[in-house]
């Protein structure tokens, strides 16, 4: 059966309010989105909708180098999955996308989650709730309620490969005016393809 990949994005975006995440988390990354390319060309996930407001948020496309991404450090994984589950996952990711004026970020289970209480509301999720959601499309990959899951479990899933590591503005799979590098050819960014990468 043929396989294919989905990209998990681990980020610290370094704002005040993932400063303040971390305070509790103790972690590096309190952010995650997901890919369902090796470009990240169209990278998913709930969070804030005005960059300089953390209070309004839901449905977003996040972009490589533009918002908050600009000085974001990250780590991005490939994920295995069936033909199938890809095409389900997607499916849901389009569906939610179609209807995303219904969906709100859900604030209020991220500090839920911080006190370990399981806390659901409708329509409204905060990003690892989201991803953890649409990787369940694939059965038996979280043993927990999506609304437990953090960014931190999700790294710890056992079948993620390490892509690339390192500021994400210079990830080498991008374009050269999406990444703001006047010099960066092609060719350079193919040497990466496959393997993973640390740009410190």
């Amino acid at each position: 059966m043929k396989e294919r990949k989905v990209y998990l994005l681990f980020t610290d975006t370094g704002t005040n309010f993932t400063k303040l995440i971390k305070l509790f988390t103790k972690q590096p990354y309190n952010h995650v989105s997901i890919s369902f390319d090796g470009e990240l060309r169209e990278i998913f996930s709930f969070g804030r909708k005005k960059h300089d407001n953390p209070f309004i948020g839901g449905f977003v496309r996040e972009q490589i180098a533009v918002g908050l991404f600009k000085k974001a450090r990250c780590e991005l994984y490939s994920f295995k999955v069936s033909e199938l589950d890809y095409e389900r996952m997607l499916c849901k990711v389009k569906q939610i996308e179609a209807e995303k004026n219904l969906y709100k970020y859900n604030l209020l289970g991220l500090f839920a989650i911080l006190l370990n209480i399981n806390f659901k509301r409708k329509n409204a999720f905060f990003c690892s709730q989201f991803v953890a959601m649409i990787l369940n499309e694939k059965k038996h990959v979280i043993d927990k309620s999506p609304n437990m899951v953090t960014p931190q479990n999700l790294l710890a899933l056992n079948s993620l490969e390490l892509v690339y590591k390192g500021k994400l503005h210079l990830f080498p799979y991008q374009t050269k005016e999406i990444a703001g590098i006047n010099n960066l050819e092609l060719s350079f960014r193919s040497d990466f393809i496959g393997n993973a990468v640390d740009i410190s």
